[in-house]
């Protein structure tokens, strides 16, 4: 498996999640002229995710053939976003159906697919770094293909498109070939069991988990956030784009980085700044100091998501024993989404007539997530120096 082969595989799925959100409310108000609707089909789409990721992670350990699975799917998920472009001419629930089948396979191409990285690249660091900018590429070029599309065609156009991008991400799945992790022989039950066990009660992970579904919650806010500094600042929310994109362009910036010179020192600590950086230049962003400060902090924020995001998942894979490896990424995968959902629903309460303070509280939730790293063992942070064994860990 190359490096490219495992982007051709992981980028187009998570490109079309990531531009469903959009597209999918765009839909709502074309075709039912109710844009409340198109919320609660993007949080279907996104809900069952963080209920099905134990299960998928244990499906993937025990599997001898993962790729069937991670490319299944792909196609299922293209199914639900052809059946959904026909809102409006089927019954609606069988659209709210269809998406929670797609929010229930969603943790194979996000975590899951994320577990199987280091086989793709012998230098983990640089592994995780290419991970991370699958993601980023996706998060940036998802929305940015459907307000492409929806310039000259309707949100079903863009849901068609992004329906066909989870195709080809299935088929570059199947053709890339991925090794099972070997776990077969135990029930999925336990499996879960064992795993839920191993994030909760392996202290590094469970502390690297928490400050990692705590930092969601501020990205998650950022957008909601920047909509309300925007209203306060220019009066136009429209402008909150600008800043979304200028976050989303300096992550991407940050992950190039990582791949071209990944990050040397230890994760924990990579982590650690990672998170703060992030945090300050949110809280300095919201000084008002101008519109072309605002966006270059916003932008810097973003450069130092990359570094802190590719030490996290070094760190999912050094601290998960080979027979939970999935397991870890799909439940870290999982936990991060919602705590993304439940950001957007705090910055929103949050926003009141003072965006500035919207923007700093979101800012503060990152600094928060770096505090929280604090709490990894010292021993641990040792054995960072060492080279990783993962067969250990079941110790």
């Amino acid at each position: 498996m190359s490096t490219l082969g495992y982007l051709a595989a992981s980028v187009p799925p998570r490109l079309a999640s990531a531009g469903s959100a959009v597209a999918i409310p765009i839909l709502a108000v074309q075709q039912m002229d109710d844009v409340g609707l198109g919320g609660a089909l993007v949080a279907v789409s996104l809900g069952p995710s963080v209920l099905a990721a134990p299960f998928v992670g244990a499906a993937l350990d025990r599997t001898r053939h993962p790729g069937i699975l991670i490319a299944g799917s792909g196609f299922l998920t293209a199914v639900a976003f052809a059946v959904t472009a026909f809102l409006g001419q089927i019954a609606l629930p069988v659209v709210f159906v269809f998406l929670a089948l797609a929010g229930a396979v969603a943790p194979f191409y996000l975590g899951g697919l994320s577990s199987f990285v280091a086989e793709a690249i012998p230098d983990q660091r640089r592994a995780f770094a290419y991970d991370a900018l699958s993601y980023n590429m996706s998060a940036v070029a998802g929305p940015a293909l459907v307000a492409v599309t929806a310039l000259f065609f309707p949100a079903q156009a863009a849901l068609g498109g992004l329906a066909v991008a989870a195709v080809l991400g299935a088929l570059s799945t199947v053709a890339i070939g991925l090794r099972s992790h070997g776990a077969a022989g135990v029930s999925v039950g336990r499996s879960v069991i064992d795993g839920l066990g191993h994030i909760l009660g392996h202290r590094p992970l469970a502390v690297v988990t928490g400050a990692s579904t705590l930092s969601q919650v501020g990205q998650g806010g950022l957008a909601v956030a920047a909509v309300a500094l925007s209203l306060e600042r220019t009066g136009a929310p429209s402008d909150g784009a600008l800043l979304v994109t200028s976050f989303a362009i300096g992550s991407l910036v940050g992950a190039l980085c990582e791949t071209v010179r990944p990050t040397r020192a230890r994760p924990p600590a990579v982590m650690m700044v990672g998170f703060f950086v992030t945090g300050l230049f949110t809280v300095a962003a919201a000084l008002d100091l101008g519109t072309a400060w605002t966006v270059v902090a916003i932008g810097l924020s973003g450069v130092f998501t990359a570094s802190a995001t590719t030490a996290m998942l070094h760190l999912r894979n050094h601290l998960s024993p080979p027979r939970l490896k999935s397991q870890v990424f799909t439940v870290g995968a999982g936990l991060r989404t919602s705590a993304a959902a439940a950001g957007a629903a705090l910055a929103g309460s949050m926003t009141g007539p003072n965006g500035g303070l919207t923007v700093a509280g979101i800012g503060l939730i990152w600094v928060v997530s770096a505090g929280l790293m604090i709490a990894y063992p010292a021993i641990a942070k040792n054995s960072e120096q060492l080279p990783v064994d993962s067969n250990r860990l079941d110790a």
